[in-house]
């Protein structure tokens, strides 16, 4: 008989975005960032980067692509044990043919970024794990990717260094603005991560959402098990859960003693100024207007609502 790894699997993925896959284990999502780069063939469908069929390039072309257009980080960090760290991370450059000077400057960029400097002629058994998967983060980087897929990239590490080099990646992420496709089975990782997160379950996927949606509005049973304990503040917005300022009634409010807000603050900082201070927090959007306010009542309803 037959599995069937993917069911009518249909999304888009903006350029520039993290967009995160979640699922359990057998859930589909290593199929499906395997597709992307066409490691697996669909048996029926399209896969689409910048308007071109993946499925139908040629082998010549699909390597190229490979190489040219986008990069893999796995999960066991996947480097050479004998080549030393700035050969790993300038292996690519290396299939590309580029010259040996100027791929060792570029790894060398590329092992900075991630803050690896001093470690160039160690090799990868010298390393924490921790510390090898920023080379395979800055391997993949060094080639200038369009696309990085990165499939269950952290899920090896202990849990604070999981939660650096997620850290990490959204500092490099604002000044590379890659279009990144990220594999995991933690939600809490899915939700520090993602501008998007799609939801595979049994090959189908469930939701697709930015964090604050499937938080706030589960599509059924599957993501609202996955999504009853999650900490609502380090994910809800002051934007999403704020009153617009037509319908809150400012009565009794002073201006001038209000603390302001930036409208994508997360209200785990805003939590103390309502609370302990009892004070209602002014929202304000990028050009400095005023656009809603958050008092004790929106707090507690943003924090315990449930469907």
């Amino acid at each position: 008989g037959h599995t069937v790894g993917l069911d009518n699997v249909s999304l888009s993925i903006e350029e520039g975005e993290i967009f995160v896959c979640m699922g359990l284990s057998g859930s589909g999502k290593s199929t499906l960032i395997r597709h992307i780069n066409r490691l697996i063939d669909p048996t029926a469908g399209e896969v689409l980067v910048n308007n071109v069929d993946v499925c139908s390039l040629d082998e010549k072309e699909i390597l190229e692509f490979r190489k040219k257009t986008m990069s893999m980080v796995f999960q066991r960090f996947g480097l050479f044990p004998h080549k030393t760290i700035i050969e790993n991370v300038a292996y690519g450059l290396e299939i590309q043919e580029v010259p040996e000077d100027k791929r060792k400057e570029i790894a060398q960029g590329q092992i900075d970024a991630v803050g690896l400097q001093g470690f160039e002629n160690q090799y990868p058994a010298q390393l924490s794990g921790g510390m090898q998967q920023r080379v395979g983060l800055a391997r993949a980087l060094a080639t200038d990717p369009q696309i990085l897929l990165m499939d269950e990239a952290f899920s090896a590490l202990d849990p604070l260094i999981r939660s650096e080099m997620q850290s990490q990646l959204v500092d490099l992420q604002s000044k590379l603005k890659k279009t990144i496709v990220f594999i995991t089975h933690d939600l809490d990782e899915s939700l520090k991560l993602g501008d998007h997160i799609g939801i595979l379950n049994g090959g189908r996927l469930v939701q697709v959402g930015r964090p604050e949606d499937i938080i706030l509005n589960p599509a059924d049973d599957y993501v609202k098990a996955f999504v009853k304990d999650v900490n609502r503040s380090k994910v809800l917005r002051a934007k999403t859960v704020m009153t617009k300022i037509d319908k809150f009634d400012t009565s009794g409010i002073n201006p001038s003693s209000t603390y302001k807000y930036d409208e994508d603050t997360f209200i785990e900082e805003l939590v103390p100024k309502v609370l302990k201070d009892r004070s209602t927090i002014e929202i304000i959007d990028k050009n400095g207007s005023t656009t809603g306010y958050i008092s004790s009542n929106e707090l507690s309803e943003a924090l315990t609502k449930t469907q």
